[in-house]
């Protein structure tokens, strides 16, 4: 099942619970997908970039619950954090930072990156391995150490 399809068994199934969060929070997930779709003026995307969309929901998700927590609004926050917890469901495991880590020594080495002039070479390597995996700023992190290193 490609995981549009599982999304819109999961949309289906909780409409039948009536259940509302899961409702909202995959009804606005299909419409960024259908947005996506229409703005690469392109049907039916591969699940690679369903979850690039799904990646970009979370994001905006994790920087609402800081701006909500900044603003003192806990009940808000709360309802982000559980919207997003949904969509998480639907990426692919985290990688630790020792498997990050070996991705980035990796591409660096393959890359014969020298120093910190190289970073955006090497990010870009590096994101494309992990392809949704880890986050840009564990990614950007990890890069910049062990560029300084070398």
């Amino acid at each position: 099942m490609s995981l549009k399809e599982q999304i819109e068994h999961d949309f289906v199934a909780a409409r039948k619970e009536k259940n509302e969060l899961v409702i909202s929070t995959l009804g606005m997930l299909k419409s960024a997908v259908t947005n996506a779709e229409i703005a690469g003026m392109r049907k039916g995307f591969a699940d690679e970039d369903i979850l690039k969309v799904i990646t970009s929901e979370v994001k905006k998700h994790k920087d609402s619950i800081a701006e909500y927590e900044k603003g003192g609004r806990v009940d808000l926050a709360s309802k982000e954090k559980t919207e997003m917890e949904i969509l998480a469901k639907y990426l692919p495991a985290e990688l630790s930072e020792e498997e990050l880590k070996k991705i980035v020594e990796e591409k660096i080495k393959e890359l014969s990156a020298a120093g910190p002039g190289d970073f955006g070479k090497v990010m870009g390597a590096v994101m494309k391995a992990a392809a949704g995996r880890a986050g840009g700023d564990a990614v950007g992190k990890m890069v910049k150490e062990l560029l300084q290193t070398e």
